[in-house]
């Protein structure tokens, strides 16, 4: 059995992972940084290496891009099902501030709410409710 943690990678890992945090409610665990690793360029000594964090019960890792930009409008949605309607209402509105909504969230046909949006970092999230 495999456990599945996303990893982003960011052009400011300490702000997008504590937009997470305060949007979603969690915490960071750990981060390490670039000034750890033996070598490291002055540029990059306060550059996050690998992070840690929880944000909605999910963990999550995180690290600054080193070697080039990270790509924003990947192929991929990260989708959070809430079991009340005001806990995705609560997260839908914290992620997409200062970023884009792309479906509003409503409730549908089959009986759930759902919403997509864009958060400010480029990551695309559906926002859903319980069965």
């Amino acid at each position: 059995m495999a456990k599945l943690t996303p990893y982003f990678y960011s052009n400011d890992a300490k702000a997008q992972a504590k937009f997470y945090v305060e949007a979603l409610g969690g915490e960071i665990q750990h981060q390490m940084t670039y000034g750890q690793a033996p070598g490291t360029e002055e540029a990059m000594k306060d550059k996050i290496i690998h992070m840690s964090f929880t944000a909605a019960g999910v963990s999550f890792y995180i690290a600054d891009s080193m070697h080039e930009p990270p790509g924003q409008g990947v192929p991929y949605d990260l989708n959070l099902e809430f079991k009340t309607e005001a806990e995705a209402r609560e997260a839908f509105a914290k992620l997409s501030e200062g970023g884009k909504v792309i479906m509003p969230l409503e409730k549908q046909f089959w009986g759930t709410l759902f919403g997509r949006l864009q958060d400010p970092f480029g990551v695309t999230w559906q926002i859903s409710t319980e069965a």
